[in-house]
């Protein structure tokens, strides 16, 4: 566990994917072709908290979807790629802008298409639920699910690592 706390201590930059991750992976539908995705609320504040505690956070997912830009406006998150087809390309940008080195960054996803990204950031994160190959490639496994506050695990991991935690939740208890 050592490890994983040396490499979450170093994050400046929380990338996250959305489907799997930041929702439980399913899509639904409407007749009129509207997309809607639940995102889990105790996830949503440990982004909060992780930003309020000094890491960047940003989006990199595959779908375009109009209330992905309305969650991360939410969350004050204003680096979002979306429809993005090459993510490895995206986390090279991402990393340009914000002046980073990868070993900086922690990338959260859940399928194959994350592995480009998580290969190349300095802490990968994954979901029960992701493939063998992508579990396997992960440096961290969260015991939450995608959408039922694995996002949060990962949050309270890196403020752990950072000594950020118990002062953040020290502020609820007064």
């Amino acid at each position: 566990m050592q490890a994983i706390y040396t490499k979450a201590a170093r994050v400046r930059l929380a990338i996250f994917d959305v489907d799997g991750i930041l929702t439980d992976g399913s899509l639904y539908l409407t007749d009129g072709g509207e997309e809607i995705k639940a995102f889990n609320s105790l996830d949503g504040h440990g982004m909060k908290m992780l930003r309020e505690s000094g890491v960047e956070l940003a989006i990199i997912t595959g779908r375009t979807s109009r209330i992905v830009e309305l969650r991360a406006k939410n969350l004050g998150i204003s680096r979002v790629y979306q429809g993005v087809a090459d993510k490895a390309q995206a986390f090279l940008t991402l990393l340009a802008e914000c002046r980073l080195d990868a070993a900086a960054t922690a990338y959260m996803g859940d399928d194959v298409v994350d592995l480009p990204v998580m290969i190349r950031c300095g802490f990968s994160l994954t979901v029960p639920a992701a493939p063998l190959l992508v579990r396997q490639r992960a440096d961290y496994v969260t015991r939450a699910d995608g959408g039922r506050g694995a996002a949060r695990e990962a949050c309270e991991l890196i403020m752990q690592a950072q000594g950020t935690l118990a002062p953040a939740l020290e502020a609820y208890l007064k």
